[in-house]
C-alpha cells in the first residue's frame, strides 16, 4: 500500500473530481435486522442481502472505473486490530459501552471478543454480538441467558454502517467523526476514530480532529455539504443539533483559514427529510437538485466570524444566499420529479435528491429514480446510474453510502 506525502484528506468542494472514497460493503449486520426491532435499528424493511451486496459492488466498481480509489471501513478495522494494544483498547471501549451492571459478564464478553481474530473480532463489531454466542457454565447461567426473547443481543448489530457519509465528514484537510444522534450508530464513529488514528494509511492525518465521536452535541455528516473552499452548508434536521453546528462552524472558523461561511438550511424535522442530502445536494459548481417539496419549509442562516464569537444573519432566500456566498451570477436549482408532486415525493423516498458527485456536472444516481435523472440531463448534468432496488431499503442513496477522503480542488 502507498504511502501518503501528506495528509490524505482534502475537501474543498462537493464537485472536486473524486480521488479517494471510503465504502463499508453490506454484510451479516444485515442479517440480523429482525421485524419487532426495526425501529429501534432505524430500518423499515430488512433488504435481501445478496442482492444488496450485488448492487453495492456495481457501485464500488462505478467509483472505481471513474478514477476514484476505493478503502473498505471493514478491511481497514481488521487492519488496525491486529495490533494488540489497539485490539485491547477497542474491545475494552465496546465492553464497558454495553451498559451491563454484572461485571462478570462483562469480563467474559471481553475475554470473548479479545480471543478473536483481528478479522473475527471485526466482523463482530459489526455483526454484533448474540447472547446466544456467550457460553456460560451449566451451574453459573446467569439470569440475562435465559431471557433471550427479550432481546437478542449483547452487542447490538450495526445495519447502518453502509451509509458511511454520516459517520465521518472531511472538510478542508481535517476529518470531523461525527456524534450520531442515534445510540443505535454510535459506535460506528468510535471505530471510525480509531480506524483515522491508527491506520497506517492515514499517515497520522487522524491525529486532529474537527469533532470527536464521543462529542454530546449530535451532527452528521448527511447534513453537511463543503460548497466551495470558503463555504460550508450544515442542515439543522432531525439528526444535527443547532448545537452541534456552532460548535462545528466556531473550530472551522478558528483553525480553517479558508473558511469564511457556514449556511444552515433548516429543514422538517421529520424520518422522511432525516438529513439535506436526502432533499439537497449539489451537482455542479452553480447547480444543485431539490425537492420541489421542501422550497417553502427551509430556514436559512448565514455564519460569519466575529472577534470573539459568530455572527447569525437570517436569509430570506436560498437561492440568493448561495450564488452571493459562492461569488456566482446565479445558481440553478433542479427540482427532482419534472413538475409532477406525486413523481417528486415518490422519488425523493427513494432519493433521487441523494445524489453523489464523481466531478463537476458528474454524479451517480439511483436508476429507479427515472424522471428526477432525466429531468438532470435536461440540465446539462451527466448522470451515471446504478441499481438499488435493495440498497434503498434502508433510506439512502449514493451520497449517503459514501464518505469521500479527497477531490481534486
Amino acid at each position: 500500500m502507498k504511502e501518503l506525502q501528506s495528509s490524505i484528506f482534502n475537501i474543498r468542494s462537493e464537485t472536486g473530481t473524486l480521488k479517494t472514497i471510503l465504502l463499508h460493503r453490506p454484510g451479516r449486520e444485515l442479517e440480523q435486522l429482525i421485524p419487532k426491532y426495526l425501529d429501534e435499528m432505524l430500518f423499515e424493511d430488512i433488504p435481501y442481502l445478496a442482492q444488496m451486496q450485488e448492487e453495492h459492488d456495481v457501485f464500488a466498481r462505478t467509483l472505481r472505473e471513474r478514477g476514484a480509489e476505493v478503502l473498505y471501513f471493514e478491511k481497514l478495522l481488521a487492519d488496525i486490530l491486529k495490533n494488540p494494544d489497539v485490539k485491547q483498547s477497542v474491545v475494552d471501549e465496546v465492553a464497558d459501552n454495553l451498559g451491563l451492571t454484572d461485571n462478570s459478564l462483562r469480563c467474559d464478553i471481553s475475554m470473548l471478543l479479545s480471543e478473536r481474530s483481528p478479522e473475527d473480532l471485526a466482523g463482530t463489531l459489526l455483526a454484533g454480538l448474540a447472547k446466544a454466542d456467550v457460553k456460560q457454565p451449566v451451574l453459573e447461567k446467569r439470569l440475562s441467558f435465559y431471557i433471550k426473547d427479550d432481546y437478542p443481543f449483547y452487542l447490538d448489530p450495526l445495519p447502518n454502517l453502509y451509509f458511511a457519509r454520516d459517520y465521518g465528514t472531511v472538510i478542508g484537510s481535517r476529518l470531523s467523526v461525527n456524534s450520531m444522534k442515534a445510540k443505535a450508530r454510535r459506535r460506528e464513529s468510535m471505530l471510525l476514530q480509531y480506524i483515522v488514528k491508527n491506520h497506517k494509511r492515514f499517515n497520522g492525518s487522524g491525529q486532529r480532529l474537527w469533532h470527536e465521536y464521543n462529542e454530546p452535541e449530535s451532527i452528521e455528516g448527511g447534513d453537511i455539504l463543503v460548497l466551495s473552499k470558503h463555504v460550508v452548508a450544515i442542515g439543522c434536521s432531525a439528526r444535527t443539533s443547532a448545537e452541534g453546528i456552532e460548535n462545528l462552524a466556531a473550530r472551522l472558523f478558528s483553525e480553517d483559514e479558508h473558511i469564511t461561511e457556514v449556511i444552515v438550511i433548516q429543514i422538517p424535522f421529520t424520518r422522511a427529510y432525516m438529513h439535506l442530502d436526502t432533499v439537497f445536494t449539489m451537482v455542479d459548481r452553480d447547480k444543485f437538485t431539490i425537492f420541489p417539496g421542501i422550497t417553502d419549509k427551509v430556514h436559512v442562516f448565514s455564519l460569519t466570524k466575529r472577534s470573539g464569537g459568530i455572527t447569525i444573519r437570517p436569509q430570506d432566500n436560498l437561492i440568493k444566499t448561495l450564488s452571493r456566498s459562492l461569488d456566482l451570477p446565479a445558481v440553478t436549482l433542479i427540482e427532482t420529479g419534472g413538475g409532477d408532486a406525486v413523481t417528486a415525493e415518490r422519488e425523493q423516498w427513494n432519493d433521487s435528491t441523494n445524489t453523489l458527485a464523481l466531478a463537476p456536472g458528474t454524479v451517480v444516481t439511483y436508476r429507479r429514480n427515472i424522471v428526477s435523472n432525466n429531468i438532470l440531463r435536461k440540465h446539462g448534468i451527466e448522470v451515471v446510474e446504478i441499481p438499488g432496488s435493495e440498497l434503498v431499503r434502508g433510506r439512502g442513496g449514493p451520497r449517503c453510502m459514501s464518505m469521500p477522503l479527497c477531490r481534486e480542488e
